[in-house]
């Protein structure tokens, strides 16, 4: 198509050089930005339909699914990987190798004990293993359930980031849902290159209905509790779906703002490696996370102690504030999964988003309007705290710890923001509890 006059499209504007789709029943060309279709939808359809033309002729209709996977993937981000072989001696050193035992450090606990009081008690310190789900209050598909439910359910079309394992990056190439389950569905022998979805937040669609997270995790999580209904931005942090292949491994990293996260195993299994979020594994991390030989240096030899702990089909895996982890994924997997923040880690969650700003973390992947949040949980825990101040009740040593600890940043953060009347009244209920 050559640039001319020519008025095209619902915005009647000229072609821009940028990528158009034909329609089929009209014949008239189409900016993908204002049909909302783009480049890589468009690989996957067959006959394409504008607004108008689909009340005639119906809806678009996309190619037969390829059962086979021709793509070099390995093309997608030439370059900068590492080779095939390279990739399956980490591996299989990582398998062979021997960490410490995690029986000490895992709580095993059966669903229905795994309750608010549970944390009230423990302070939710040390990851937590439920082996069956019964009575965790927890609503997943079953086991047959596969990546093609999941595609039916989000829409072929539907965008997805996908990880290229050996550079721990995400690829520049799009994909779908199409493109994904195709190279999903290959043997695993036959694929060219691992990859990896880890970031597929559902809870907008049509597969949200099906995943219910943990009662305790409900009965806690700030999102739910303190974000007001009638205020847009919620964070949409609590409904995952990943998609691991088999050999994928993510490295060492914190979850995001400091956020705990549950996973449910719905196929395959996950092998975490695990490190306590002591202040000298903290040090240790934040010098590895900056080295330029970070790819080159596996960090579970430079902390202080590295657990392993294995997650089969059909368990459900708690991890708490601030743990440092990586993830190795043995045969394919399918996992659903969601983060939260809540009271009994306060300061470690403010913790972990510090060294985020301190270590220049993209806003991509920091915790969508963290702060905001932080500024409705002081609110609401002023309230909870003047009830508790009227009824004559004493206030947990750990959460008034925490509210020191969310006071101070939130005076460093109203330097940004002019929110001193929340400020001024949690300090006022701070000093009379």
């Amino acid at each position: 198509m050559s640039v001319d006059d020519t008025l095209y499209c619902i915005c009647r504007r000229p072609y821009d050089g940028c990528f158009m789709i034909f329609c089929d029943g009209c014949d008239g060309w189409f900016h993908g930005s204002c049909v909302g279709i783009t480049e890589t939808q468009a690989s996957i359809i067959d006959t394409y339909y504008c607004e108008k033309c689909s009340k005639t002729h119906g809806p678009l209709k996309l190619k037969p699914r390829r059962t086979v996977q021709h793509q070099n993937y390995a093309d997608l981000d030439e370059g900068r990987a590492k080779s095939l072989d390279d990739r399956l001696v980490f591996i299989n050193n990582l398998k062979s190798r021997k960490f410490a035992s995690s029986e000490g450090i895992i709580t095993s606990l059966q669903g229905e004990a795994l309750r608010h009081e549970q944390f009230e008690e423990t302070l939710f310190s040390s990851p937590i293993l439920v082996k069956d789900k019964a009575g965790l209050g927890l609503t997943v598909p079953e086991a047959h359930f596969s990546v093609l439910d999941v595609e039916a359910l989000l829409g072929s079309m539907h965008p997805v980031t996908v990880m290229d394992v050996s550079t721990q990056a995400d690829l520049r190439e799009e994909f779908v849902m199409r493109s994904w389950c195709e190279y999903y569905l290959t043997p695993p022998e036959k694929r060219s290159r691992v990859l990896n979805v880890i970031s597929l937040e559902f809870s907008q669609t049509r597969l949200s209905p099906l995943v219910c997270a943990p009662a305790v995790v409900r009965e806690i999580d700030w999102v739910d509790h303190c974000w007001p209904h009638d205020v847009p931005g919620k964070p949409k942090v609590q409904k995952y779906c990943l998609m691991g292949t088999q050999g994928s491994y993510t490295d060492f990293h914190v979850d995001f703002g400091g956020t705990s996260v549950w996973y449910h195993v719905v196929k395959g299994e996950k092998v975490f490696y695990l490190i306590p979020p002591t202040a000298e594994n903290f040090r240790l991390f934040e010098k590895w996370s900056n080295s330029p030989g970070q790819n080159e240096i596996f960090f579970g030899d430079v902390a202080e102690k590295c657990f392993q702990c294995r997650i089969l089909p059909g368990q459900t895996f708690f991890i708490p504030s601030g743990w440092i982890h990586a993830v190795l994924t043995p045969r394919d997997s399918l996992v659903f999964g969601g983060n939260f923040l809540h009271r009994y880690s306060i300061p470690m969650q403010l913790r972990v988003y510090h060294m985020e700003r301190m270590l220049k973390t993209s806003a991509r992947f920091l915790v969508p309007s963290f702060e905001t949040l932080h500024w409705f949980v002081a609110s609401h825990l002023i309230r909870e705290l003047q009830g508790k101040r009227r009824r004559s009740q004493s206030v947990a040593v750990y959460l008034m710890e925490g509210l020191r600890c969310l006071h101070d940043t939130l005076a460093m953060w109203s330097s940004r923001d002019v929110c001193y009347p929340t400020l001024l009244s949690l300090s006022l209920s701070l000093s009379l509890s």
